[in-house]
Order: C-alpha cells, then structure tokens, then sequence
C-alpha cells in the first residue's frame, strides 16, 4: 500500500489468477510470516473464481492480491502482496486499484497490518477493531465436554444463519467448503439440540489454527476451544481474536495463549452490524 510510482512498464500484466494459480499467493503468504492453511486454496476459491488478481511484469508474477465479492454488497481484500525486488515501481499500486474496480461500489473489509493503518486510511479504509493472534502449545488429549458433535451433524443452514450474526455478508459457499475440506475439524455444542457454539481448526504451515470460533456465551466458547484443542493433538495452535471481545480474550489468555501479533479491521463503505460479542475467533485474515 502506499505505492504509487508511475514507472510501471508497458509489459505489466493484471489478470484474474487461475484455481490452479492461487496457491502461489498462498505461498507467498506463507513467506510473509502469515501461517496460511495447508488446505486454504480451495475454500477461498470457491468464493469468488475471479476474485484472486495477479500482476505478471515480463510474463513472471511479480504481485497479488485477492478482493472476493461475498455478495452484492460486500467484498473482503487480502493477499496483498508485492514480491521484494518489485516493489517501489507502481506495480502494486496498480494491482490495488484492480482489485477495487473489481469491488465495484461494495463496501470492502480488510484485516491490515497495524503499520498500514495511515495508508489504508488514505484510501477511504476506517478502523473498526483490532484483532490479536495469539499462540499457544496444546497438550495432546483432552477430554470431549458434554453436548460436543461433530459439526457435521448440525444442519448447514443452522451454521450459516449463526455465521452471519458475526460476518457482514452471507457466505454459505466459503462455509460448505471450509467445514468439509479433509484435514479440516468442525466441532458444535448443542444446548437441548440448538446450536449454541461452533467453530473450525485446521492444519496449518505451521501447527494449525482456529478459526472460525463463533458461540452465544463464554462457557460454550469454552467447551468448543476445548473440543478443537483435543482435535489438535498438540503442538502449536494460533487462534486470531476481536480484541472488542473481552470474555474472548481472557478465555484464550485463561488457556495460555500469548499474543504474537495484531491487525487493524477497517472497512471502506457502510457495513451491516455485527455480533462481535458472539466471536471468540475469525475465521481468516484472508477472507475475513
């Protein structure tokens, strides 16, 4: 972000990526330090086939980035990413605005690094909260708490509907595929059979992740991270929190994760209101 000089040469390519193509900006991800999924590629795909943008400067990816229409009116921006040597030469700038003509007039939602807050801000973007990764070693075991399935056994449309008290737009696709990706453990908490938590985790480049972790009070929070915790097996787990939330925060604090690092959500647009008191853990930087 931030970039904007006009030295871009007449060979530089903007293009949708390939299904095929978009683990590269998985890849690259990875190389920033952001710990994407091994089984990302596939979910995010299924969202918006044209969503995830390349800039090829003399037939070579020299950046990406992806903006991925949820709906008619809101988009979510990730992936932005310009290979080292190719940056301060417009070419992401340009690439940016790709990715905002591909939005059209939807509001957008980011997750940016705290430090881009200023030039995100430039480009209409207004903070909304912070979330927080935390880190944590799981022991391996665990008992199952009372009440915990499988989430596969809970009616999608149950999941879906109780996704989007916390999320600003429907995404039923991105949902189906996340919950059933092999490697890929839902785990729900019914209270007298109604959904009352739920969330995901899945192997990642580095240990494995929750996300996301969506239940209507702390104790069903609780009994869902432990449900997933005991899937984990052990070994490193990342869970990403609103740091609005307070009871999610201290139950992960409670549990011994620490904080590694933070984002700044800002959306561009009018978004609908959220549940954030519902969400104890987003389901990606990525896609939000």
């Amino acid at each position: 972000m931030g970039e904007r000089s006009e030295s871009v040469s007449d060979s530089l390519i903007i293009r949708a990526m390939r299904p095929e193509e978009i683990p590269l900006a998985i890849d690259w991800a990875a190389g920033e330090g952001w710990n994407p999924g091994r089984a990302d590629a596939g979910a995010f795909g299924a969202v918006d086939p044209q969503g995830f943008l390349i800039a090829e400067e003399g037939g070579a990816p020299a950046a990406v980035i992806s903006v991925v229409n949820y709906d008619a009116a809101f988009a979510f921006l990730g992936f932005y990413i310009v290979r080292p040597e190719m940056r301060g030469h417009g070419i992401g700038y340009r690439l940016w605005q790709a990715g905002l003509a591909h939005a059209g007039a939807r509001s957008i939602g980011l997750d940016g690094v705290v430090a881009q807050q200023a030039n995100y801000a430039k480009e209409g973007f207004a903070l909304s909260h912070r979330n927080i990764r935390f880190r944590a070693v799981a022991r391996a075991g665990g008992n199952m708490p009372a009440g915990i399935v499988d989430l596969g056994e809970v009616p999608f449309a149950q999941v879906a509907a109780d996704d989007a008290r916390v999320f600003p737009a429907a995404r039923d696709a991105f949902l189906a595929r996340w919950r059933d990706t092999p490697g890929h453990v839902g785990r729900a908490l019914l209270r007298e059979g109604r959904l009352a938590g739920w969330g995901v985790i899945r192997p990642a480049r580095a240990g494995c992740k929750i996300g996301p972790l969506n239940a209507e009070d702390p104790q069903a929070a609780e009994a869902v991270l432990a449900a997933l915790l005991a899937a984990a097996e052990g070994g490193e787990v990342f869970l990403d929190v609103p740091e609005p939330n307070a009871a999610a925060v201290a139950l992960a604090e409670r549990y011994g994760f620490s904080p590694v690092f933070g984002t700044a959500r800002m959306y561009r647009g009018r978004v609908r209101p959220v549940a954030l008191e519902r969400l104890y853990g987003v389901a990606s930087f990525e896609l939000g």
